[in-house]
């Protein structure tokens, strides 16, 4: 996994904090990062429809749905996509003890607890909310937390 998914997810928390656009520029010096590197994961995350961004004076990045709708893993696909994290090469059927492709009628054990593993993890990261995240936040860093956060985001 990238670390812009991390990025991405620290923004949604943070998003959830304001009712006006946030400036991408502001949410890297919040997060102290790359302001062009943010602006990739900005740009992703408007591409699969979780935020957009508005233009002018004013302008920035709002979610465009209630934080309760977007998930861990809509974020996770958006930065990294949806592929699976691992890819069977079929490695038994190569090399001197090769198995031949018509013996190989399922897929091997390797691939098997890898596909389980990737489906367990996605379905983890499907049943956690940006809105869990930022209650989470507020629970660990205090109640005013997000508070303290939309202050400095909003002002100038």
């Amino acid at each position: 996994m990238s670390g812009g998914v991390e990025w991405a997810l620290h923004c949604c928390v943070v998003l959830t904090s304001v009712e006006e656009p946030v400036p991408a520029t502001r949410l890297a010096e919040l997060h102290d990062v790359s302001a062009s590197y943010l602006a990739k994961q900005l740009q992703a995350l408007s591409r699969a429809g979780l935020v957009r961004s508005v233009q002018g004076k004013a302008g920035g990045y709002v979610l465009t749905r209630e934080p309760a709708s977007i998930t861990v893993l809509d974020v996770v696909e958006a930065v990294d996509g949806p592929s699976p994290a691992f890819t069977c090469t079929e490695i038994r059927q190569r090399g001197p003890l090769a198995t031949p492709a018509e013996a190989c009628t399922t897929p091997c054990p390797i691939a098997r607890v890898m596909t389980g593993a990737d489906a367990a993890w996605r379905e983890a990261l499907r049943t956690v909310s940006i809105a869990d995240l930022a209650q989470d936040v507020a629970s660990t860093s205090g109640p005013t937390a997000l508070a303290r956060v939309s202050a400095w985001l909003t002002t100038p």
